[in-house]
């Protein structure tokens, strides 16, 4: 949007506004080292607009960047959590063979209680 004055024009953008045109009096001044309030003004706004820039660039460079690690860090989470998917399968495997293996171990103690005793039924029978 172009700012308007009695002096001179000034436009943020490219556009088919003329130059500045400043007035002789003014012109004369200037030659002689005196800076005239206007041109002060364009220099203090143009100031500010760079140091508004630069800002705005550097909170957009921060927000990337916390944009990226937030991205991160759901990806980290995602795979942390198939990990942990992956280990709970392992555990509830590992539990559910555990009882198996104690079936087993209790059907192998019956049969050698079971053979325990047909020895000595044999031993008693052979006396």
């Amino acid at each position: 949007m172009p700012f308007h004055s009695n002096c001179f024009s000034f436009s943020l953008g490219p556009s088919a506004a003329p130059l500045p045109q400043r007035s002789h009096r003014r012109s004369a001044a200037m030659a002689a080292g005196v800076p005239d309030p206007q041109s002060r003004f364009g220099h203090s706004v143009k100031g500010l607009l760079t140091e508004k820039v630069n800002a705005c660039g550097t909170d957009v460079i921060a927000l990337t960047k916390q944009v990226l690690k937030g991205s991160r860090s759901s990806e980290l989470l995602g795979q942390a959590a198939r990990n942990m998917v992956l280990q709970e399968d392992a555990i509830l495997h590992s539990e559910d063979s555990l009882r198996k293996m104690a079936i087993i171990t209790t059907h192998l103690q019956y049969h050698v209680e079971l053979s325990s005793n047909l020895q000595d039924q044999l031993k008693h029978l052979l006396k």
